[in-house]
């Protein structure tokens, strides 16, 4: 597979492409956006638009369905189901890529009235998740939400600082 330039996410038909430097699409997946819209305000649940940045890769070699709380690893899903583990509404599983934005005033720092719109500080990932039925359709809590094998393969075909665009259309 050839080499990814950067990602664009188009929220109104929820897929994520791969580019390449001549502007090609290599791939593209299903993602499942903020059921909330769009939006860069802490708290609103919304999926921030703009250029942002992979700033961190997490769970390098963690199992398909591996949960994560806090960026921890907390185990497999299904044993954690059966052993009856307090899991969050908003399950975050098998792969992190936690985005910064890169725009000031849009998705990084504080907006003109001081209030945090940064996506960084607001934990906004590119992730797999538990609720792959509801892929292709906005239902996440902010974030661009993965089947965990197409989270996995993204994964290992991007670098960090890869440059991440979220468009409404």
């Amino acid at each position: 597979m050839s080499h990814i330039s950067y990602i664009i996410v188009n929220i109104d038909q929820q897929r994520l492409y791969c580019m390449d430097n001549d502007e090609n699409i290599i791939s593209d997946y299903p993602v499942s956006t903020s059921s909330f819209g769009v939006g860069n305000k802490n708290g609103s649940y919304q999926t921030p638009t703009g250029i942002h940045s992979i700033a961190q890769k997490i769970g390098d070699g963690c199992a398909i369905n591996e949960v994560f709380v806090g960026r921890q690893s907390l185990g497999i899903l299904s044993d954690l189901i059966t052993s009856k583990e307090n899991l969050p509404d908003d399950i975050i599983s098998s792969r992190i890529l936690w985005l910064q934005g890169e725009e000031p005033g849009l998705n990084k720092g504080n907006d003109k009235q001081g209030k945090l719109i940064d996506s960084y500080q607001r934990y906004i990932y590119i992730h797999g998740t538990s609720e792959e039925e509801r892929i292709g359709k906005p239902a996440s809590h902010g974030c661009v939400r993965m089947k965990n094998k197409d989270v996995i393969e993204l994964f290992d075909l991007v670098d960090e600082g890869c440059k991440v665009i979220i468009n409404e259309k």
